[in-house]
């Protein structure tokens, strides 16, 4: 888990690359940035913003080969080894950004090359880098005084509220290429940013394995349990395997199964799921792991536990506890109606 608020900037490198492809230019500043106390704090903002407004997917620098990083991890490592050098070491990293700028979409833009130190991560303060992209250029008016009139004038420039593209690389897990962080607003050429630039893959810690385990059990309902059995029921495995990880501090499978699986059935259904779809997210070899609270949370939030009905009704069961849609909601047949119904229990209407 990260905490961005105590972080201060050390020192930054502005540079500017084009898109190589189409002739535009690479310009590198030949000193470092002295950033003034009214532009820090802004500047600031506008890099760690969409960092801590985004879910952590932790990512590291790949292997070129067996024993080698790229040439990237190579920069950053002498960046962490030598502050001082930094500006020198910013002119090669944006180098590089500018090489990797060759297909036709890609925008031409300011690189900011940052050093950070107090960087919190896992309750270890750590120093940073951080690689930021501005793109896109908005328009805004500037207002000069002429005589006896106010002239608008129309400028372009940087919108502070929102970074483009953006890593932020920790002086952490060295050995296993760092870990990082990424950001990039516009989708179009995420190859460009993650594979081409950065070279990285997904860190696999228990934020991962948590995340993947918990997305292939939200498919597997989908796929699975909604067929055989109903939405009610596949809402309450998916509470029920959100209430076992948050209640338990390692996963372990066989004890999750048993305790989420309520109709036996359901088990070799499981482990034929699992056989056929772990590839694709990666749980192939996931049967005892750490758990991550924070992937917890983050994955509740996002599933859904509504009931759409053809009659253009929706039931939405909004709870913490998962016990109770089995208390307070019976499914049953109307004989008379030729129609299934939902029947809720409750004690009063609460008000919005």
């Amino acid at each position: 888990m990260i905490n961005l608020f105590s972080a201060q900037i050390e020192s930054m490198s502005i540079h500017r690359v084009g898109n190589k492809s189409r002739n535009e230019s690479l310009f590198i500043s030949e000193e470092a940035h002295e950033l003034s106390d009214e532009l820090k704090p802004l500047i600031k903002e506008y890099f760690l913003k969409s960092f801590r407004d985004k879910e952590e997917n932790y990512y590291h620098f790949i292997h070129d080969t067996d024993l080698e990083f790229h040439q990237l991890n190579g920069l950053v490592t002498d960046i962490f080894n030598n502050p001082s050098e930094s500006h020198d070491i910013s002119k090669k990293i944006t180098r590089l950004l500018f090489e990797e700028s060759k297909h036709q979409h890609i925008k031409g833009g300011e690189v900011y090359v940052v050093y950070f130190e107090n960087m919190l991560i896992d309750n270890e303060k750590v120093s940073a880098v951080g690689i930021f992209k501005s793109e896109l250029k908005h328009d805004f008016l500037q207002f000069e005084e002429k005589q006896n009139n106010l002239d608008a004038i129309l400028q372009q420039g940087v919108y502070l509220n929102k970074l483009d593209k953006g890593a932020i690389i920790f002086n952490t897990e060295k050995d296993n290429g760092y870990k990082i962080l990424s950001v990039d607003s516009n989708k179009y050429d995420t190859k460009y940013w993650l594979e081409q630039f950065l070279q990285v893959d997904f860190f696999e810690d228990e934020n991962f394995y948590t995340k993947k385990y918990l997305k292939f059990c939200e498919n597997f309902a989908k796929d699975v349990v909604l067929p055989a059995e109903d939405k009610q029921q596949e809402v309450l495995f998916m509470n029920k395997a959100m209430n076992h990880f948050a209640s338990n501090d390692n996963f372990n499978e066989q004890n999750f199964l048993s305790d989420v699986l309520e109709n036996p059935a359901l088990e070799p259904e499981f482990q034929n799921y699992k056989t056929e779809k772990a590839p694709k997210y990666k749980v192939e070899d996931l049967s005892d792991f750490p758990i991550s609270n924070t992937a917890v949370t983050a994955a509740r939030k996002k599933i859904k536990s509504v009931i759409n009905l053809d009659t253009n009704i929706q039931i939405k069961m909004d709870f913490v506890n998962g016990d109770s849609a089995q208390k307070f909601i019976e499914k049953g047949w109307d004989e008379d109606r030729q129609m299934f119904y939902y029947l809720v229990y409750f004690n009063k209407e609460e008000k919005s």
